[in-house]
């Protein structure tokens, strides 16, 4: 899940705490001003639907400042099918929609959200080009909630979240590569972070085109500073990638979303 609270993280704690055993990880940044908690296990919908709770009640979109697009102060809620193998092979994302439209239906009337649903349907970036203009909100209100915004909740396979942190500081430079980089399995935005530039990505089917050939694609471009993985990344996508790259990566075996699951609370 991903809330527009990238600062306080006293905020961010509060609001982590609410998924109870089910959050494996809190990743924070105050430049994007966003967190990332991603939640696992069978208490899964009801813990998103706590955060979200905790998120409403906690957060307010007006004033928010952050390089990374926002719709709402709980901006992406996706379910995810925990699998091996590449994202276009055959994934059972039933449980996956029936979660997605059971939070989005809880969210629209419990919390007077107004939620988009994304998946197999139409992408992330549609629903955010197009909500409240050509798209119509899947559940809840017609408006946007006056200090919550909206809601993107998805159904979709494994994709990993990835910024690359370029040496130079040139924002135009950033964008044109995240221009040259974009393809079906990956989303890129280059964003200026304080006084830095970074290439922000999403790896949308890691298992073709994983962390390092992003790397080693953007380095070819503009030398990287360093990588930066966002949340959590699953066990078969690292175990692609030689572990002596792990470090220059930004990735370990304790970072996977197995490892979380298999040492979290009892």
């Amino acid at each position: 899940m991903n809330i527009s609270e990238g600062v306080r993280a006293d905020v961010v704690g509060s609001i982590g705490d609410a998924a109870g055993v089910a959050l494996l990880d809190v990743h924070s940044d105050p430049w994007h001003h966003r967190s990332v908690l991603t939640l696992g296990g069978a208490e899964t919908l009801e813990a998103a639907e706590a955060v979200a709770a905790a998120a409403v009640r906690l957060l307010d979109l007006d004033g928010h400042v952050g390089a990374h697009p926002r719709l709402g102060v709980v901006d992406v809620v996706p379910f995810v099918p925990l699998g091996v193998g590449r994202a276009e092979e055959s994934l059972d994302l039933g449980p996956a929609r029936a979660a997605r439209d059971a939070f989005g239906r809880w969210a629209g009337s419990s919390l007077g959200l107004p939620c988009f649903f994304y998946g197999p349907e139409r992408s992330l970036p549609e629903v955010r080009r197009g909500a409240f203009v050509t798209l119509a909100p899947d559940t809840g209100p017609a408006e946007p909630h006056p200090s919550a915004g909206a809601v993107c909740v998805g159904a979709r396979p494994a994709l990993v979240a990835y910024n690359l942190w370029l040496e130079s500081r040139d924002l135009a430079l950033a964008r044109t590569i995240a221009r040259a980089i974009r393809c079906p399995e990956i989303r890129a935005l280059g964003l200026g972070v304080g006084d830095r530039v970074q290439v922000s990505c999403n790896l949308v089917d890691p298992w073709q085109i994983g962390p390092g050939a992003l790397f080693d694609a953007v380095d070819s471009l503009a030398r990287v500073e360093r990588a930066e993985l966002v949340g959590l990344v699953p066990e078969g996508v690292l175990a692609r990638e030689p572990r002596r790259r792990w470090s220059r990566l930004d990735l370990d075996a304790e970072r996977t979303i197995e490892s979380r699951l298999a040492s979290r609370r009892p």
